[in-house]
């Protein structure tokens, strides 16, 4: 992978991956997995059933939490701003984990929060738990957590809240939002984007054409991201989007984000999809809601997906995938 800074594309352009892309990245295709949190790693009935899909070959990904929204680091962290203002929790050991997951034949995500950070916010000075994405203090410090995970072991480091908190109308004058997420990804993949694969989540919205006009107040564009990374991850959510007919199609939200966004960009789509009970149309399941997502990822040419469900209760899905489970 290429560790020059991508030309910044056009409003009509299609990006292509980054250059040259190593083998490790290329291990990350097609691939099917679920969310865990540092504490559902640790509970043994979810381990159970996350042992259990991989065993029955439903799943073979895991998305493992190394710093949370909460601004948590999960493990025990060498960098010295996480240890002077208590981030670092020690809770996961990764020498230890990543090799028995890996011997269950996981492909491993390690999921960094960026700008979301209470903790990093409060010592910055910033009152609603965010950090600007051009705060010199938070990049340095995002840096510095990544540059360390990258060397536990992971096959792919995925950054999540890598935006601006949400809020507004859609409208000019966002250009400076969008050139630091653009900014911090480039040092990214400067940093360590040769050592290990790289991927993002998005808001479902971003796949939209009008995300091209660079008005969304949260600084996310697909065209820019897309440029820095081997997989996009939009979220999916049919319960987050305000049409209705998205509320109630889940099969409708899969099929359309996937149709435009592969318009804009060549970069791999590995969707996450709705496991959570949210906003579910009267008259409908959850397992048939999560079916109807599935099956709109596969026809429609997704790079694999992931399902998040918050509390890491995977019942239902494990119900439409056909897996024994023992919770």
């Amino acid at each position: 992978m290429s560790v020059e800074r991508a030309a910044a594309p056009s409003s009509q352009a299609t990006t292509s991956p980054k250059p040259a892309v190593q083998p490790a990245a290329q291990r990350g295709h097609g691939r099917v997995g679920v969310y865990l949190t540092a504490y559902g790693v640790l509970r043994e009935d979810i381990l159970r059933g996350v042992l259990e899909a991989r065993k029955a070959g439903k799943i073979d990904t895991l998305v493992i939490n190394v710093k949370d929204n909460h601004g948590d680091v999960s493990y025990a962290s060498n960098v010295p701003l996480a240890k002077a203002m208590g981030a670092s929790t020690g809770r996961l050991d990764f020498k230890k984990l990543i090799p028995i997951l890996r011997a269950q034949g996981f492909y491993l995500i390690a999921r960094q929060v960026v700008f979301n950070d209470p903790i990093l916010a409060a010592r910055l000075g910033y009152s609603d738990g965010w950090v600007p994405a051009n705060d010199p203090t938070a990049v340095a410090y995002n840096l510095a957590i990544a540059e360390e995970v990258a060397s536990f072991g992971f096959d792919e480091l995925q950054f999540d809240y890598i935006r601006y908190a949400d809020g507004g109308g859609l409208a000019a004058g966002y250009e400076a939002r969008f050139a630091a997420i653009d900014s911090f990804l480039t040092k990214i993949e400067a940093s360590i984007g040769s050592r290990i694969t790289l991927s993002a989540d998005l808001f479902g919205r971003v796949m939209w054409d009008w995300n091209a006009r660079r008005t969304d107040p949260i600084g996310q564009s697909l065209e820019d991201m897309a440029a820095h990374l081997d997989y996009v991850s939009p979220m999916v959510y049919p319960s987050h989007y305000t049409e209705q007919k998205y509320k109630d199609g889940p099969y409708l939200v899969v099929k359309d984000a996937l149709t435009t966004g592969k318009k804009r960009t060549t970069t791999p789509i590995r969707p996450y999809l709705q496991v959570f009970d949210m906003t579910i149309p009267a008259g409908v399941t959850i397992d048939a809601y999560i079916a109807a997502e599935i099956r709109a990822a596969k026809e429609y040419g997704a790079d694999g997906y992931l399902f998040w469900e918050p509390s890491n209760d995977y019942r239902a899905l494990y119900r439409v995938l056909g897996v024994p489970y023992s919770y």
